[in-house]
């Protein structure tokens, strides 16, 4: 069956005309419009270590390389254990003395003990120099070493070396009998040195003493005091 035609077929469409340059959606069409860039923020200085190693760490070695070793601020039994390494180090290496170096220290009671006990098994002198303050248990590690120097600003603290139990009963009588033993083994080395009795020694650290580096040497804590260049 057909169909009458009605209209007339449209031809082949023309060609759209493109619009001129500069119409939206065409060539030359401008985009938004650029916002001024923010002025850029200056750059913070940097400071730049030229050998960012750690310091510290290379310092001490240069120190042990001429047999000095450095103790300062707060001995405890970690500290105690690097000293002594340290110590039994340079004890094994040469014949040569060792300076002991104690700088502003104190220590706990069984760490000035451990090293106090390394101090007279080694086998070459060790010349200890004093800074700073030196105070309670600290006293008997310089006590131990041979030689006994100070520097003008020395000042030392004769005192009771303070110590804290946990525990029960039964376990806190048995850490207070034992932290008896370890004290008077503190003041027999002090008076060992400074050839005192120890009574007299335990009765000046209960006053809390303190000397000046003259005193020190009267005292028989310190030897002399270190020369000046």
């Amino acid at each position: 069956m057909t169909f009458p035609v009605t209209g007339t077929i449209p031809g082949p469409f023309p060609p759209e005309r493109p619009e001129p340059p500069g119409q939206p959606g065409f060539p030359g069409w401008p985009g938004p419009p650029s916002l001024p860039r923010p002025p850029e923020a200056p750059v913070a200085p940097t400071r730049v270590w030229l050998d960012p190693g750690p310091w510290p760490a290379r310092l001490y070695e240069r120190l042990l390389a001429q047999r000095i070793v450095m103790a300062q601020g707060h001995l405890d039994d970690e500290a105690a254990t690097r000293l002594c390494a340290q110590l039994l180090t340079l004890d094994a290496e040469a014949a040569e003395p060792i300076r002991l170096e104690l700088q502003g220290l104190d220590a706990e009671l069984p760490a000035a003990l451990t090293v106090i006990g390394v101090l007279e098994t080694l086998r070459v002198p060790v010349l200890a120099g004093v800074a700073g303050r030196l105070t309670g248990a600290a006293l008997g590690v310089l006590a131990a070493c041979g030689q006994r120097r100070a520097y003008p600003n020395a000042v030392l603290e004769l005192s009771e070396p303070r110590l804290s139990y946990r525990g029960s009963v039964t376990a806190v009588t048995a850490q207070e009998e034992q932290a008896r033993l370890m004290v008077d083994a503190l003041w027999e080395r002090i008076a060992r040195t400074t050839g005192r009795e120890i009574d007299d020694v335990r009765a000046d650290a209960g006053r809390r003493r303190f000397f000046t580096v003259a005193q020190a040497i009267e005292y028989g804590l310190i030897s002399e005091p270190a020369a000046e260049r």
